[in-house]
């Protein structure tokens, strides 16, 4: 049977200098190629994919439609505070929610959202 392997979101972004070092610095992503208006960057095993599109509409701009991962972790409290920490000050707390999952969202430059969230039962 075929294996999914690996996903790689493909994000555009108006400015590609700008969010690079968002992901990098805000959220500890390693770049781990830059090339002709795009670099591909990761952390663990999330993998992104971002392209210079400064004539796009900005993801901020369609709502709802600009959640990109809901992204299961271990630790999202501690996850939470090294984001703070590094500088995003204004980062909605992390909550338990029926469905059995603690989590949090970050909002990039971009207005792209992403999701990190931890299984209930695995939370100490």
């Amino acid at each position: 049977m075929p294996e999914f392997k690996q996903v790689r979101s493909v994000l555009a972004v108006k400015d590609l200098p700008v969010s690079v070092a968002f992901y990098r610095d805000s959220l500890d992503f390693t770049v781990d190629l830059e090339a002709d208006g795009w670099c591909f960057l990761s952390r663990g095993g999330f993998r992104l994919m971002l392209g210079h599109c400064p004539d796009e509409i900005p993801a901020g701009q369609i709502k709802d439609h600009s959640y990109f991962a809901y992204v299961v972790v271990e630790g999202v409290d501690a996850l939470h505070e090294e984001f703070r920490a590094r500088g995003l000050a204004s980062l909605p707390a992390p909550e338990s929610k029926p469905w059995g999952m603690r989590e949090f969202m970050v909002t990039t430059p971009d207005g792209h959202r992403i999701m990190f969230a931890e299984d209930l039962g695995s939370v100490g």
